[in-house]
């Protein structure tokens, strides 16, 4: 479940929105490619061959905005 990325998308949307968006992660930073990247690679491998269905947070603890 991931939230806020930073990708190309916020190139279109002002500073202000923004600013609000990050003040509602508590880790005080938006999620990369690279971290959704990972988790995919992650959830694709036989290391998580055992899984069988789960709600994986990637939101920095986001709440609602």
């Amino acid at each position: 479940t991931p939230a806020a990325v930073r990708t190309a998308i916020f190139d279109q949307i002002s500073q202000e929105h923004i600013d609000f968006i990050l003040s509602k992660i508590p880790l005080g930073r938006f999620g990369l490619p690279e971290e959704i990247a990972a988790m995919v690679a992650w959830l694709a491998s036989e290391e998580c061959s055992f899984s069988t269905g789960a709600a994986f947070d990637l939101s920095g603890g986001r709440s609602t905005y």
